[in-house]
């Protein structure tokens, strides 16, 4: 495994430890809003080092590879859905919040993040391993 699919795996559980610690103490609480907003920070740059370490040698390779051309694209399309509800809710609740709607707003990011991290993990990042390119420093 690549030395960058371990450093994104290691956010996905950092973020996803982040959120549960937030909702743990209450983001109607100062502890929690941080950290809830530092759960932000860290997918932001989450994304931004897949935008600029991860899919730019994947969009390279999917030149000459239909399959991974469409893969892409799927994962493209799915991503501005799970950015736009992480976006949404971050903005919503960074000021802190509490009760039925900010249970079920929350329920709902932690599935979209979940499921998006199970697909990048057993999909994008196998495929990224699978270019054999990171042994060469690519994948730092």
């Amino acid at each position: 495994m690549s030395d960058l699919v371990k450093a994104l795996k290691a956010e996905h559980v950092n973020i996803h430890k982040m959120l549960v610690a937030a909702n743990d103490l209450g983001i109607h609480t100062d502890a929690g809003c941080k950290i809830l907003m530092a759960a932000k920070t860290a997918l932001l740059a989450h994304l931004e080092r897949e935008d600029k370490h991860l899919y730019p040698i994947l969009l390279k390779a999917a030149e000459d590879d239909p399959i991974l051309r469409d893969a892409l694209d799927f994962f493209y399309e799915d991503i501005e859905g799970v950015a736009k509800t992480a976006l949404t809710f971050f903005d919503k609740y960074e000021t802190g919040a509490e009760g039925a709607d900010f249970a079920a707003d929350f329920a709902e990011l932690v599935s979209v993040l979940m499921q998006r991290i199970r697909k990048e993990e057993s999909v994008t990042y196998k495929m990224f391993d699978q270019l054999d390119i990171w042994q060469d420093g690519a994948g730092g």
